[in-house]
């Protein structure tokens, strides 16, 4: 892309400037490791940004948490202090990470995506 450019004083000379401009857009990720979701508000966050179907005093830790399901390699990534992640009982094996007092974002795990994450309060 090329632009020319001419100030005020510059009208009447013959100087001109050049400027060239190249833009260069390259995807950070080229896909994702979240495999799908249950909870519809954690899919419009991570997908859209918008966050009318989560609280707002939930909204900034469950950013967090998409986040780092997004670069975990393994389900264990997520032990993190304050998370309190944990296993949950059942079949299929599924996890747990605490967003806030009984809010809990859960997910299962296949290779490497996360699966069926939700947000719930299963207390």
């Amino acid at each position: 892309m090329r632009q020319t450019f001419r100030s005020a004083d510059q009208a009447d000379s013959s100087l001109q400037t050049t400027i060239w401009l190249t833009f260069v857009n390259y995807s950070i990720y080229t896909t994702t490791m979240i495999g799908n979701f249950r909870h519809k508000g954690l899919e419009e966050t991570c997908l859209t940004g918008k966050t009318r179907r989560i609280g707002a005093d939930h909204v900034r830790k469950c950013v967090r948490i998409l986040q780092l399901l997004e670069v975990a390699a393994r389900p264990e990534d997520l032990n993190i202090a304050g998370f309190r992640f944990h296993a949950l009982q059942g079949n299929p094996k599924r996890w747990s990470v605490r967003v806030s007092g009984n809010y809990r974002i859960t997910f299962g795990w296949s290779g490497d995506n996360a699966l069926d994450v939700d947000f719930e309060d299963y207390h």
